[in-house]
């Protein structure tokens, strides 16, 4: 870690610290399991510890790394449970954020939805991953970005960002992939119908239902070694 922070930043140094490790672990320079020396992270980045231990503290908060009495700070892994645990609130919130935002959604968002997942098909049928990934946020995002909710965006924020960036995985599993594109076609019918319900139901128990999507997890996440 050899990077210093931006003086010019308008974040905090508190915000700049935390945004600094959490790219420190998407890249994979911080692994699962690495401890955190605070004295060194303070020489290296030219800051004081309160700003690294509340930058810290909110990275626990979140889920990111764990801090240990006596022993230090060290980054968390990703478990099955954990994985579990994620599904079952990006599921709950997402549901009730389409509720919510029902009577806002227009014909044009979901034209843009549909446009989207055809976006999204091309860049699997081109074998880019990176594409889908970019423009699966932004399919979700047309009805999450209706949302007045700040702090309900900013949990599912965090929570796809431990499942997805923190490190990201190496490849994809391309039958999933494609059955989500089928379950986005099911989301779209629902939303075409109006069926608002329904739709929030079947965001929640299937497109983000651990026991729905079990047997893909386990072979992104573990080679399908669980």
């Amino acid at each position: 870690m050899n990077m210093s922070l931006n003086v010019l930043n308008t974040k905090s140094l508190r915000e700049q610290v935390y945004d600094y490790l959490k790219e420190e672990i998407n890249a994979g320079r911080l692994k699962k399991g690495d401890f955190i020396d605070i004295n060194k992270l303070s020489a290296q980045l030219g800051v004081s510890k309160t700003p690294l231990r509340d930058a810290l503290l909110q990275l626990e908060i979140d889920g990111f790394v764990k801090i240990l009495p006596r022993r230090g700070i060290v980054v968390n892994e990703l478990t099955l449970d954990d994985i579990k645990n994620l599904y079952e609130m990006i599921g709950g919130l997402e549901s009730s954020a389409l509720m919510s935002v029902a009577s806002k959604l227009r014909d044009d968002d979901i034209a843009e939805m549909k446009e989207l997942n055809l976006e999204m098909r091309k860049a699997l049928d081109n074998d880019n991953f990176d594409l889908y990934y970019e423009n699966n946020v932004k399919f979700h995002n047309v009805y999450l970005r209706l949302s007045n909710n700040s702090q309900l965006l900013r949990t599912l924020d965090v929570c796809k960002q431990r499942l997805y960036d923190f490190p990201r995985e190496k490849g994809y599993v391309p039958d999933w992939e494609y059955n989500s594109l089928l379950e986005h076609d099911r989301l779209i019918e629902l939303l075409e119908k109006r069926e608002y319900l329904l739709a929030a139901d079947y965001i929640r128990d299937v497109h983000w239902s651990f026991e729905v999507q079990k047997n893909y997890i386990i072979q992104y996440y573990f080679k399908g070694k669980v």
